[in-house]
């Protein structure tokens, strides 16, 4: 049975990730993308489903571990009442794909057991294994191949794991590197681990010095910044929601979806915290990788894409695996790819906003991919969409998407403003009335007096923790009396011990699920910053204590929290928990809402600085 989804620690090398247990277990490992098949699926199953293990062989057993500071390598100390042995696992940079095991003895002997039990397609194709001239341990099944090189004497069990069993004495080390290659291709060449340690420790340092500081909590900013980084698939930009799969958001239930593709949904929030927390070169990859998505035939933009950009996620479910604490059924590949959502034109010309305020160029490429969607929503921003939360009960007008389609026009004409948008008069013109046309529109529908609270959908009374984003886009000032209400009537009617929920799933039709979900993290998030723009430090700083306080005690974080059972759930770690995080710290520690920054007006006008900077720019 896997751990608790807190008790892994993430390792990875720009081009996929692994999940390594506190115990010392590899329960999840997709090689050589973070989208391929799993050889260690034990995360999702059981261990028939593939791990890889190196532990003390002793009963009682003291345990603690931790990153390389400003690093991703994780050191792990073992303690028995016979010795302590350090266990260093990483994947090296630039260099690859590897997974590299150390094992170093501190004081005294420790007995140590290293078993692996490799499962190609996710626990599915046990493979052939023998051992090469060179005496290396290969294993393999159809395209696939793993090669691991050790110093330990290994033998097979009735098990069909791999079995190594040694002591390790003070000052001694034993080295396991496993390399991954195509089975019709020569064994990739061997690597000097101890350089690869050094060089891959060099790499993550180098990078997370350039992090922002200067908030209350700048080890945990860097941490959640080194995690980001993580989750950047290297050769093209893109940013994955998580390295995971089928992680439940709710134990034992069917809300289990694959995390492992890029989202449009997270592109504003997520360039915001790269720029603003000292990464521009990220950034602009991820600009230009969500520019190269969405290129083509603005009526097929999708709400998520593949690593590389693929539009094909076709969702299947692996009926083999029983899941993550028996949550069934466990999905592969996403059939939310197909939705239509509004947000998405939205979140696109915000991150090009952005981006240019903070220094980024447009490029001819963004305002002709920007023009061609604009012309798409001009009728497109009428129809009803599945949501931010890509529900499957059916379409509605939902107001967070209409909420983000004016964004798309309202962030166009800024540009317009600064002559960075290509556009013609007349059609800045047309963007005006469309853009005020959504505005009054929202205004009268989808917001409710009785509740004093904008709602879900239009006529709904049904509250959405998405409308917490109202200020942050410049919708409506933080201030405004809709926007105050809105926050308080989310704060009595979806907190749930202090945690946000994204919307009430008991007894609801909108999302067509069954069961409940937890707490949704980045809401929470999103409660705070809005306390931090209403003046409500105290309460924000309250929140912020008990959101970080949740985060293991490496500072990774899934995407919503069982207020019940007390622990993580969903997929993890979570790219936009940590990019709200990210957000949320440096508005705190500058003083200042995500709304004041947008300088929103309540007429919905583009604010006065922009014009301002426009002007300047002309003379």
């Amino acid at each position: 049975m896997a751990e608790r989804i807190e008790d892994y620690a993430l390792i990875g090398d720009g081009r996929t990730a692994a999940l390594v247990s506190r115990t010392g277990s590899v329960d999840w490992l997709c090689w050589p993308r973070f989208d391929a098949a799993a050889l260690f699926t034990a995360l999702l199953g059981t261990r028939d489903h593939g791990f890889w293990e190196i532990r003390p062989e002793a009963a009682h057993v003291e345990t603690s571990w931790a990153y390389r500071e400003g690093s991703l390598v994780l050191e792990t100390r073992h303690k028995t009442r016979q010795g302590e042995v350090l266990v260093t696992d990483f994947m090296p940079t630039g260099d690859g794909p590897h997974l590299v095991r150390l094992v170093k003895g501190i004081h005294g002997r420790v007995a140590m057991r290293s078993e692996m039990a490799v499962r190609f397609d996710y626990g599915s194709a046990v493979p052939w294994v023998s051992h090469s001239e060179l005496g290396d341990l290969r294993a393999i099944a159809g395209p696939h191949k793993v090669v691991l090189r050790t110093d330990v004497d290994l033998h097979g069990t009735d098990r069909q794991t791999t079995l190594g069993e040694f002591t390790i004495h003070a000052g001694e080390q034993r080295r396991f590197v496993l390399s991954y290659g195509a089975s019709h291709e020569p064994d990739p060449p061997p690597i000097e681990p101890c350089q690869m340690l050094a060089d891959t420790d060099r790499a993550w340092r180098d990078w997370s010095k350039r992090c922002a500081k200067g908030t209350p909590w700048d080890e945990l900013l860097q941490r959640s910044l080194l995690t980001l980084k993580a989750l950047i698939y290297h050769p093209t930009g893109g940013i994955v929601a998580a390295p995971t799969a089928s992680l439940p958001e709710g134990l034992g239930g069917e809300r289990n979806w694959d995390y492992r593709f890029c989202w449009l949904r997270d592109s504003t929030l997520t360039l915001i915290a790269l720029m603003d927390g000292g990464y521009i070169e990220e950034a602009r990859n991820w600009l230009n990788w969500l520019l190269r998505a969405v290129a083509g035939n603005p009526e097929q933009a999708h709400i998520l894409y593949g690593i590389a950009g693929e539009r094909l996620l076709p969702e299947i479910e692996l009926d083999w695996l029983p899941g993550y604490e028996n949550s069934r059924p466990v999905r592969i590949g996403n059939a939310a790819a197909a939705q239509f959502q509004l947000d998405v034109y939205g979140e696109l010309f915000d991150a090009l906003y952005q981006a240019h305020a903070r220094g980024l160029p447009v490029s001819e490429d963004g305002r002709r991919v920007g023009l061609a969607l604009l012309g798409h929503l001009e009728k497109a921003w009428r129809k009803p969409d599945e949501g931010i939360w890509e529900v499957r009960g059916g379409s509605r007008h939902f107001v967070h998407s209409k909420v983000m389609a004016w964004v798309a026009f309202d962030r166009a004409l800024r540009m317009h403003e600064l002559d960075e948008s290509g556009a013609t008069h007349e059609q800045a013109e047309r963007w005006r009335a469309i853009r005020d046309e959504i505005h009054a529109e929202v205004c009268e529908k989808g917001f409710d007096r009785d509740l004093n609270s904008f709602v879900q959908y239009y006529g709904a009374k049904a509250l959405d923790a998405s409308l917490l984003l109202i200020a942050h886009t410049g919708f409506l000032p933080q201030h405004d009396p809709r926007v105050v209400g809105t926050v308080d009537a989310i704060g009595k009617g979806l907190m749930r011990d202090g945690f946000i929920l994204r919307y009430e799933t008991q007894g609801s039709a909108t999302d067509g699920l069954s069961g409940n979900e937890g707490a949704f993290l980045p809401c929470t998030y999103w409660y705070a910053d809005n306390l931090i723009g209403l003046g409500r430090r105290e309460e924000a700083r309250a929140l912020i204590d008990r959101l970080i306080g949740i985060c293991n005690d490496l500072g990774l974080v899934s995407e919503e929290y069982d207020v019940q059972a007390k622990r993580l759930v969903g997929n993890y770690p979570q790219a936009f928990t940590h990019v709200a995080l990210v957000n949320t710290l440096l508005s705190y520690a500058h003083g200042e809402g995500p709304a004041e920054k947008q300088g929103a007006k309540s007429d919905g006008a583009p604010p006065a600085v922009h014009r301002h900077q426009a002007a300047q720019r002309s003379r």
